[in-house]
């Protein structure tokens, strides 16, 4: 198998349709939710919403960089979610969330050993190969954290 195979297969586990490393995935994750519970603030911690919106940031960002060459992307505002004000919002928000995963999952498909190779955008930030386990790495983080999140609020939002 070559590594965009395997890259690709990573992040279709995690954000969309794997149950191996995890038992379970992003979009599973976040599937039953209502948008009530996922934009419940519990202490300090982010809602499952504003999660969402920077796993994606981050994927989109990817995206366009890929199609366009151009690195857009800034760590300070991929937690500017856009307000979740209804079901609608939510539901768009995972909508978008799953058509920009699977976007990624067949750019990376479609790369050779000799593109994941190469550098990525600037030398400081390595490989093509590097910065897509970046992402794979990042989404693991937060999806942890969606998992804990949601299990706090089934104990005390009922």
């Amino acid at each position: 198998m070559n590594l965009s195979k395997q890259l690709s297969n990573r992040l279709e586990e995690v954000l969309l349709d794997g149950k191996w490393v995890a038992g379970t995935n992003i979009k599973e994750q976040i599937s039953d939710l209502t948008w009530k519970q996922a934009t419940t603030k519990i202490d300090s911690l982010n809602t499952i919403s504003d999660l969402l919106f920077h796993i994606n940031y981050y994927t989109e960002g990817l995206i366009h960089y890929f199609e366009t060459g151009k690195l857009e992307i800034k760590d300070k505002f991929s937690f500017d979610a856009p307000k979740i004000e209804s079901e609608k919002d939510w539901k768009d928000l995972i909508k978008k969330f799953q058509i920009d995963s699977q976007k990624l999952i067949e750019k990376v498909k479609g790369f050779t050993n000799e593109k994941l190779d190469q550098t990525f955008f600037d030398d400081k930030y390595g490989t093509y190969y590097r910065n897509i386990n970046v992402i794979i790495e990042h989404s693991y983080y937060h999806f942890g954290q969606i998992v804990l999140i949601k299990k706090l609020l089934k104990k005390t939002v009922n």
